[in-house]
């Protein structure tokens, strides 16, 4: 999507900064009570207070870094507006805190195994990564973790729940639509709508077999044993998303996350119980609860995807060929041959059609598509079918798949008629802005505030001196 001018653009990089600017994962946040110490102020200067938060210049320094190994371009923004957007997060923390917006404590602490996993690999080993970061032991660079992580949680919570019960109706779209002058109106760019079939290799009764023999053994080590389910789960578990942490997710009953079979496995068990082996479109499972929250469940499990025999994926091919070569011979179209041959069912009952993940639409722009599915349809002219295409699914399985352009939107100036779907969210994201904004400023008033005389000279965008 492109903007000509400032206006619409602004909207977007206000948004984009008040819900998505980078975590700061490292700035040495500190609470009032951090004051008393007198070498540290010397040292490195308190920039400003906000309720029980306390800003130091070396934070300003450390999030220039951290824009910067982002590789987001630092051209341009001042001290001061930094500065303003970090008094913003300790806002919403503040707040947050004040709303009693809770945290799951769980989620962060899987939060930090995963960074610290991260940053282990990337650097070679946890001892390198503690030396990169200046710290002088694990125990310490997680405690420092969990509550910048903790403070970050809460100030994304904070802006969600601002904007939550936020609507917006067809008469305001209709009205923001008119209200943008005819040489601001954005273009947006050339979008495809893609249909595909899938073919998926058979598994074999045999394989089938095996992996939940597998399951059961592991679950009897378990329960028999007494071994570590977590440690199974390192060991032999294909999921990549929670190996390396022993299988761990928190799940919330109103907040799903996971495949229903999943969630509902989940959900059924006490604490301490290992489910028998269950399916899902991942692979095979079993899973034990670690602990119950109300609402929030602790869990862990270990998926074993069945292996392909190479002779199946073959046929599945062939069968493919087939049914392109019927299509191409007008024996079937491809929307029928979706709905009665795909073994994709998120998309077959829509005829093949995909669905775009981050819109929620059916049409997917050229120019942020996803890079595999670009590679699949960048050679293809409208309404014309791929070759049988070897693929994976979100497991990793392997499977044959076709593709086709069903329809083509070129670059083009925002239509009200046609682009309805996209102006109303460029509409409902400037409402949420100017709600946010509203917030802002009724919360600066009543909130302590206290901004260092060295940063009067800053012309901030709220009235954070109180004037």
């Amino acid at each position: 999507m492109q903007f000509k001018k400032t206006n619409l653009r602004h909207i977007s990089l206000l948004f984009l900064f008040f819900f998505s600017f980078p975590f700061h994962l490292f700035s040495q946040d500190s609470r009032k009570n951090d004051l008393i110490n007198k070498n540290r102020i010397k040292i490195d200067g308190v920039s400003a207070v906000v309720g029980d938060y306390v800003i130091l210049n070396s934070d300003i320094d450390k999030t220039f870094l951290e824009m910067e190994s982002e590789g987001v371009s630092t051209k341009g923004i001042t001290r001061c507006e930094i500065l303003e957007k970090l008094m913003k997060d300790k806002l919403y923390s503040h707040h947050a805190i004040q709303d009693s917006i809770e945290v799951s404590d769980s989620e962060i602490y899987d939060y930090v195994d995963q960074s610290i996993d991260y940053f282990s690999e990337q650097l070679g080993s946890l001892e390198k990564a503690l030396e990169f970061y200046n710290k002088s032991d694990e125990a310490t660079f997680r405690e420092e973790l969990f509550e910048l992580n903790k403070q970050q949680k809460l100030s994304s919570m904070m802006q969600s729940k601002i904007v939550e019960k936020i609507e917006i109706t067809p008469e305001e779209v209709r009205i923001f639509f008119e209200s943008i002058p005819i040489y601001e109106i954005p273009v947006f760019g050339t979008e495809l709508e893609i249909a595909q079939i899938v073919i998926e290799p058979k598994i074999t009764k045999e394989e089938e077999t095996r992996i939940i023999n597998q399951l059961k053994s592991f679950k009897n080590d378990v329960e028999e044993k007494g071994l570590s389910f977590g440690s199974k789960a390192i060991l032999y578990s294909q999921d990549p998303g929670s190996r390396s942490n022993g299988g761990k997710y928190t799940l919330h009953r109103k907040k799903p996350k996971m495949v229903k079979e999943f969630r509902d496995v989940a959900f059924s068990m006490q604490e301490g119980e290992v489910s028998d082996p269950f399916k899902s479109d991942f692979g095979w499972h079993i899973l034990t609860v670690d602990k119950v929250r109300g609402q929030e469940v602790d869990v862990r499990h270990i998926l074993l995807t069945p292996k392909v025999d190479p002779l199946m994926l073959t046929e599945s091919k062939k069968i493919l060929d087939t049914l392109r070569k019927r299509i191409i011979d007008n024996e079937i179209s491809f929307k029928n041959a979706a709905i009665n041959f795909s073994a994709e069912k998120e998309t077959r009952n829509n005829g093949g059609l995909l669905i775009n993940p981050v819109t929620g639409t059916t049409r997917f722009e050229l120019t942020k598509m996803d890079p595999v599915l670009y590679n699949q349809v960048r050679d293809l002219v409208d309404n014309q079918i791929s070759l049988s295409l070897l693929d994976q699914d979100q497991s990793g399985k392997k499977r044959y798949k076709i593709v086709k352009i069903t329809n083509r939107y070129d670059e083009h100036k925002a239509d009200y008629s046609k682009d309805y779907s996209k102006i109303k969210e460029l509409a409902l994201k400037e409402k949420k802005i100017k709600s946010v904004q509203n917030w802002i400023v009724e919360k600066i008033t009543d909130t302590y505030i206290s901004v260092n005389s060295n940063n009067s000279q800053c012309e901030f965008s709220d009235n954070w001196f109180k004037k």
